[in-house]
């Protein structure tokens, strides 16, 4: 049951971290406007389950005062609403205070900042924490984001399947296939028989864009809220008939090469590398279903 929309207002941002499952960077294109948004919330209504609305990106702070106005009307439609930010706009704590006063205003139910090295680097003083501490003292509900830098992970985080990434090790897609994979040991691909992190058959959040995809990973495209209303979309998803979902949810990533006989390398770091990798290959073969093609570095 479909409960939260994930906004990715912007894929812009001034960071291009080697773990981003989106590709995110300052040249990165696709950015909602207010128009497309209350549309895509009046779709929302329709679904009739969904609670949580999250703005994310990107960053969506590079927008602020587009983000503000989202934030008001996404309240005033009824939903609970949630920002995700890596906070480098937190020189001070007085500086930051200023930035998140609004949304204090607007009695924001969820911000939630990514606070780790992959950000951040070794700094102390980093913005992330600037920016939490400036959040507890306005009285705002905040969270702290934190993947642990690859050479530290020593564990796969245990959560449950569908739910938010908030802590634990990268996942090899997006930037960190391309960029961080090859620095590390891999395991045997057949080892990768099923998907241990997406809700794909019944998801209880998307992932949206202004170019109107529908994702349920990043990536993996389910419709185009465009060209079909997004409440026809959700009401009418099938994974078993999707040509992506419908090979990953009966043998993982290693069903979806095998069927279309990608080419498989001896080794993979995680089922998350083995999926990515196979998309990217057939992305020419389904572009509606792998989209946008910059979430995959193209």
């Amino acid at each position: 049951m479909l409960t939260g929309i994930h906004f990715l207002l912007t894929y812009k941002c001034i960071y291009e971290c080697d773990h981003c499952f989106v590709y995110s960077s300052a040249g990165a294109e696709g950015t909602f406007t207010l128009d497309q948004f209350t549309k895509t919330l009046n779709e929302a209504k329709k679904i009739g389950t969904v609670e949580w609305i999250y703005l994310e990106g990107g960053e969506p702070f590079l927008y602020y005062p587009m983000m503000i106005e989202m934030v008001r009307v996404a309240s005033l439609f009824g939903f609970k609403v949630g920002i995700v930010t890596n906070a480098y706009f937190a020189a001070s704590v007085s500086d930051a205070e200023v930035w998140l006063k609004p949304l204090k205003e607007l009695d924001i139910d969820d911000l939630s900042i990514s606070d780790d090295e992959l950000h951040s680097g070794k700094c102390i003083n980093s913005p992330a924490s600037i920016a939490i501490q400036a959040a507890k003292n306005l009285g705002i509900r905040v969270n702290s984001i934190s993947i642990d830098s690859p050479e530290l992970s020593s564990c796969i985080t245990q959560r449950k399947k569908g739910e938010p990434v908030t802590s634990g090790e990268v996942m090899f897609r997006g930037r960190a296939a391309d960029k961080l994979a090859e620095k590390f040991p891999g395991a045997d691909p057949a080892e990768f028989d099923r998907c241990r992190w997406e809700e794909l058959e019944s998801p209880e959040r998307v992932h949206v864009d202004s170019f109107g995809n529908v994702q349920v990973c990043q990536g993996i495209s389910i419709g185009n809220m465009w060209q079909v209303p997004l409440s026809e979309i959700m009401n009418n998803y099938l994974a078993k008939t999707h040509p992506v979902v419908k090979h990953i949810l009966s043998g993982g990533p290693l069903k979806l090469a095998r069927h279309y006989r990608t080419s498989l390398n001896s080794k993979y770091i995680d089922a998350c590398q083995l999926c990515y990798e196979t998309r990217k290959q057939l992305i020419d073969r389904f572009p509606d279903c792998l989209a946008p093609r910059q979430v995959y570095g193209l």
